[in-house]
């Protein structure tokens, strides 16, 4: 069986920056544990699989290790491929997944995703999430990730985490947020126990950094910058129940995978 495959930098307009992700367009779906192992074999944060039903597609997302529940830049880089690479003709593309139908729309030369938002309540930090981030801070939030809000980008910047310790954080990531020098936010990500030391660019991060810093700022478009070594660039909207993820993608390479 061949599988065709497509690798997409999304969250920038140029190969070698944002976030690469893998995209697998099926048929039909296949064995959860070929998608698994397949991600693993691709070695990228996420590979995304998605299967048309009727006007709309099913999508699911496997990190090396697991399937997640939502995930942004592979939203984005499988919206990428069927409008610039599989002739899908219409303006807005409705994808059913584990977090609901998310929509993604071309705005411009961008896409614009829409995702449920994630406001997170405050609360006090286990102790080896300090010790892991070799931080501490008084704002720290949580529902399924944390996050940990700090006074400067170059304090997000100069993190140097033990992600052996991180790894035991009960959670599906670590965000670290500051305001910018030249955006609104940055921010890092961090998911060891989902097999990812640091995620370059989070979509789904946004969720939770978006209603935070529109909050703060007194403003609800924003600019984001994830400041990885591969640098993602977002523009967040505030919608209430609902944040708007803008960013571009390009193609990297396209293949099959001879399963």
């Amino acid at each position: 069986m061949k599988v065709p495959i497509f690798q997409v930098d999304a969250f920038t307009d140029h190969i070698f920056g944002g976030n690469p992700a893998a995209v697998c367009p099926l048929k039909e779906w296949i064995e959860d544990e070929t998608m698994q192992r397949l991600a693993q074999e691709n070695n990228l944060s996420e590979t995304a699989f998605f299967v048309e039903n009727g006007d709309a597609y099913e999508l699911r997302w496997f990190t090396p290790e697991i399937e997640v529940d939502l995930c942004g830049h592979a939203t984005l880089a499988t919206a990428h491929v069927l409008f610039n690479h599989l002739a899908y003709k219409k303006d807005e593309i409705r994808f059913h997944t584990k977090s609901g139908i998310l929509t993604v729309k071309k705005e411009g030369d961008r896409l614009m995703m829409d995702f449920p938002t994630d406001d997170m309540p405050q609360i006090d930090p286990p102790a080896v999430l300090f010790q892991a981030l070799g931080i501490r801070s008084d704002h720290v939030f949580f529902t399924n990730d944390y996050m940990v809000v700090l006074d400067s980008e170059e304090e997000v910047l100069n993190l140097d985490p033990d992600f052996r310790l991180l790894s035991e954080v009960n959670a599906r990531g670590i965000i670290v947020t500051a305001p910018g020098s030249e955006v609104d936010f940055v921010s890092r990500f961090f998911a060891p126990g989902a097999g990812i030391d640091e995620d370059p660019v989070t979509g789904s991060a946004h969720t939770k950094l978006t209603p935070y810093w529109s909050r703060r700022l007194g403003k609800d478009i924003l600019e984001a910058r994830q400041i990885s070594k591969r640098v993602g660039e977002l523009t967040c909207r505030n919608k209430g129940h609902r944040t708007e993820i803008l960013g571009k993608a390009v193609t990297y390479m396209i293949g099959e995978v001879f399963i």
